[in-house]
């Protein structure tokens, strides 16, 4: 996979004020992997030009590609709810890569 964390903003800037911080376990079904990964590389740069986006990072395991690991932080509620709801999301994650995902869970968080 390509470049996970492109982004202008250092943690500092993204982290300052706050939000909803999404941390997102994926594992792909036997033999997905890669074409999860590729899904991926073309979801990532649209959702860190979102403009309610502070944070979008995307790690992979090293010891199980078929891992995903992800870092969303969004500036409220609203930001998180249009994220899901534009037309990137719903092409790149809810049409092509959930139905190749054995495992998904989603936890929310508000930084401290």
């Amino acid at each position: 996979m390509s470049k996970y964390a492109v982004n202008q903003k250092t943690i500092g800037e993204a982290v300052a004020n706050g939000g909803i911080l999404v941390v997102a376990q994926w594992e792909a079904k036997e033999g997905q992997a890669e074409t999860v990964a590729g899904i991926l590389d073309r979801f990532l740069p649209e959702a860190q030009r979102d403009p309610g986006s502070q944070l979008f990072l995307i790690g992979r395991n090293k010891e199980n590609p078929a891992q995903f690991l992800f870092y969303e932080l969004f500036r409220d509620e609203a930001a998180l709810k249009a994220h899901q709801e534009a037309d990137y999301f719903k092409t790149y994650i809810a049409g092509q890569a959930l139905p190749l995902l054995a495992k998904r869970e989603r936890a929310q968080y508000v930084l401290l």
